[in-house]
């Protein structure tokens, strides 16, 4: 197949995604305006036989200090046939167009799925003193054609960090937690539930836990919102995204679709405990962003919360509901072990992803970016 490339609309590139299965959010047209600080264009890849667009990208340029080059950037992108025999024939013109562009270094993250553990391996690898890292228990799924993907990578120049990615070293995680929907019915999934999860679910229904949909266009729901977020931020120790981001998140995604973000909460008694907003783009639902108080953890509201929205998911007929992101670390001294242990309980599965990829177009600018990066 002989492929253009070239800029398209928004309008093109949302009709291109509307007409998929599903893709990530970070590549919808909107995800631009959530990332404002970026400058962002819309690629499409055209057969040049049917002049039909046959895959699309999401492209963030960031301006270096004091020099007018740029990063390109493609978070979970861009989307496009991956297992393709010529994986070159579709990024060889991307990089030329981003290079022209300005580019000095183009970073992706390909949409594809190198290995995944289903629970009871993982619930295995825990119990197991051997064992560190996830990558150690032995995978349940491996998808030859992704090695296939990251070999034609490496040999056309593209480059990975020296970690291999091991979680939360990219951008995006690598490793992700998901509850496969397709083809089970509701009451499978909730079986799938480990005895923990189940239990929780009932004590928060027990102790009178309503779930209820809020909306961040109405003041006081985002006030809520920030101040149980701010919670958690102070708790887990990381540094909150201002009220502002979720405000134009909120009001630039569902501009684009109405059936783009929601947001939930957990009541007890009156009092908003928990929140937590989550993102559909076709058959792919993502648990976004979680907050919760300090205090009434004793009667679950967040295990109550994920019940709820997971059969949400399962209601607009998505595929996979995806709670985004694990460290690989199976140590139960890691700060992030508590994550992926609350991950497990809903029995779906780990997944780690190919990672991000760097391309150098200016072998000295990268350079001097990633020390940058490093001493940041």
């Amino acid at each position: 197949m002989s492929l253009t490339l070239r800029t398209i609309s928004r309008e093109q590139h949302l009709a291109y995604i509307q007409s998929l299965s599903s893709a990530s959010h970070c590549q919808v047209p909107a995800w631009a305006d959530v990332k404002s600080e970026w400058r962002a264009e819309n690629l499409g890849w055209f057969d040049e036989r049917t002049g039909q667009m046959v895959g699309a990208g999401l492209v963030l340029y960031r301006q270096l200090p004091k020099v007018k080059r740029y990063l390109a950037y493609l978070p979970e992108g861009p989307v496009i046939n991956w297992y393709a025999p010529n994986l070159e024939e579709w990024l060889r013109p991307m990089l030329a167009h981003l290079k022209r562009q300005g580019a000095f270094s183009v970073k992706m993250g390909p949409p594809v799925v190198i290995r995944r553990w289903d629970a009871p391996a993982i619930k295995k690898g825990i119990q197991d003193q051997d064992v560190k890292r996830l990558r150690d228990i032995e995978a349940t799924h491996i998808e030859p054609r992704a090695f296939e993907v990251a070999d034609q990578l490496r040999r056309m120049g593209w480059q990975q960090g020296e970690d291999g990615g091991a979680g939360f070293g990219d951008v995006q995680p690598r490793y992700v937690f998901q509850v496969p929907l397709e083809g089970r019915s509701l009451e499978e999934v909730h079986k799938g539930f480990n005895q923990l999860w189940r239990r929780n679910i009932k004590k928060a229904d027990k102790a009178g836990v309503q779930v209820v949909q809020g909306n961040m266009a109405n003041p006081y729901d985002l006030d809520e919102w920030q101040r149980l977020y701010e919670i958690t931020a102070e708790r887990d120790r990381f540094r909150p995204r201002p009220k502002a981001y979720f405000q134009r998140m909120w009001h630039v995604l569902n501009s684009e679709d109405p059936q783009r973000m929601r947001l939930y909460f957990a009541e007890h008694e009156g009092e908003r405990i928990s929140a937590a907003t989550m993102l559909i783009v076709g058959g792919h639902v993502w648990y976004s962003y979680g907050a919760s108080a300090n205090h009434k953890r004793e009667v679950r509201p967040s295990n109550a919360m994920q019940w709820r929205m997971l059969q949400d998911a399962y209601a607009l007929g998505a595929s996979v509901y995806d709670l985004r992101g694990i460290s690989d670390s199976l140590d139960e001294n890691d700060h992030l072990f508590g994550l992926i242990q609350f991950k497990v309980g809903t029995g779906g599965e780990a997944a780690e992803y190919l990672g991000e990829w760097d391309f150098p177009l200016n072998k000295l600018l990268h350079k001097a970016l990633d020390m940058y990066m490093s001493r940041r």
